[in-house]
């Protein structure tokens, strides 16, 4: 008798552990999936959905400042966007300082050497806006250190 008590004993074990371990592996899959894909959710998302929906927005200015090219905000930004960032990265362009004239002259050799098309009337909006906002700067290299006592590393 006390045989088939342990033996039901411990087959109740094995059913209870057996769906301890069933449960817990579901519930690491469905964080897996949660942390995965946070919209595959059956949580309340659709508000979360809202915001970062608005955070990707291509048009997204934020203290004057493009937020998916880097781009300053101004007159001719989205024309450049959709010029320039279509070849290269817009690093390429915040890198790069120039008058209106290197701008130009930049425009000419992507024109020749890189298969860049005619731009048309547009040509001026964009370099316009590129010498308006990535110029060069005055500003530059600190001065050369002067009126020091040199001495010998022994």
């Amino acid at each position: 008798m006390k045989q088939r008590e342990l033996l039901k004993a411990l087959k109740l074990m094995k059913l209870l552990t057996s769906g301890i371990l069933a449960f817990t592996l579901v519930l690491f899959v469905a964080i897996g999936i949660y942390v995965y894909d946070p919209s595959l959710s059956f949580l309340e998302y659709e508000n979360q959905d809202k915001e970062i929906g608005s955070l990707s927005d291509d048009d997204l200015i934020e203290n004057g400042i493009h937020i998916k090219t880097g781009l300053r905000a101004g007159e001719g930004l989205m024309l450049v966007v959709k010029t320039c960032t279509s070849c290269h990265s817009s690093k390429l362009i915040t890198q790069n300082r120039a008058s209106k004239e290197g701008w130009q002259s930049m425009i000419q050799w992507m024109q020749k050497t890189q298969n860049l098309w005619d731009l048309g009337e547009n040509e001026e909006r964009i370099v316009t806006y590129l010498a308006t906002y990535y110029a060069p700067e005055e500003k530059g290299r600190r001065q050369n250190i002067s009126n020091i006592e040199w001495y010998e590393l022994e």
